[in-house]
């Protein structure tokens, strides 16, 4: 069983805390990546961001200096949104990191698919940004199914923990042998399931960690989380939509 989950915009360098161990698999396309970044102009790289000034100062220096082999963070510590801050991943024991590099896996725009464990440098680039590297329009095209084969196992089942800018990378290569489940974390109002940003983001860090705690290995164990006042819905579930609801009484 793989989970997938999306990346986060805020990062930074933690090399203190602990060791990386592998480079990611996707290295020599992400200094493709790394080498139009560096072609841009500051402009360039504000509009392809869509932030403020500072923001895009401090991201267009990071790329104009940046080395992928030096200096380097183990991915799941250098993420800091706010999954990552309910993960809690800098608290994890020996097992639930193992766990986590086993079964964990984090899509990124940049890096392509990130084990846990693997060395990255702070970077700013979403997966649905306009690019044009090498001729190919948009990074959706650029990584095309190598995302899935990365992160697809012998089991064929994927839980889905990211956002749809993420998740679309994986579902239109999935085959029929495989089995996506996405987790919907949410509420009901008007007889429908909302589902907020925030809480959603929170939940996903939650079920990681919960997930790593007990060291699940079947998605019908998942049905127990129970964290942040939500509840496993089992009516409104299905195959392959798990769908947890908050202060059902």
């Amino acid at each position: 069983m793989r989970m997938i989950i999306s990346p986060a915009k805020k990062m930074n360098a933690k090399e203190e805390v602990l060791p990386w161990q592998n480079l990611p698999v996707f290295l020599d396309r992400t200094e493709t990546i790394l080498k139009w970044m560096q072609s841009l102009s500051l402009e360039e790289a504000k509009e392809l961001w869509h932030c403020n000034d500072k923001l895009a100062q401090q991201n267009y220096e990071r790329f104009r200096d940046m080395q992928l082999d030096h200096n380097l963070t183990p991915a799941i510590l250098s993420y800091e949104g706010i999954q990552y801050q309910y993960m809690t991943p800098a608290v994890f024991d020996t097992s639930m990191l193992s766990y986590i590099q086993e079964n964990l896996r984090i899509l990124s725009g940049f890096y392509g698919v990130l084990r846990p464990m693997d060395g990255v440098t702070p970077y700013r680039l979403e997966m649905q940004a306009k690019t044009v590297i090498n001729g190919i329009n948009g990074l959706y095209d650029f990584w095309g199914s190598c995302l899935y084969e990365e992160v697809v196992d012998d089991s064929h089942v994927i839980v889905n923990l990211a956002s749809k800018e993420y998740s679309k990378c994986i579902e239109p290569c999935l085959k029929p042998e495989d089995r996506f489940i996405t987790c919907v974390f949410g509420e009901l109002s008007g007889g429908k399931v909302i589902q907020k940003g925030v809480y959603a983001k929170m939940a996903r860090g939650e079920m990681v960690r919960f997930m790593a705690e007990h060291n699940l290995a079947d998605v019908e164990e998942m049905k127990s989380f129970d964290r942040l006042g939500y509840q496993f819905c089992e009516e409104l579930s299905s195959e392959t939509k798990l769908v947890y609801l908050k202060n059902i009484l």
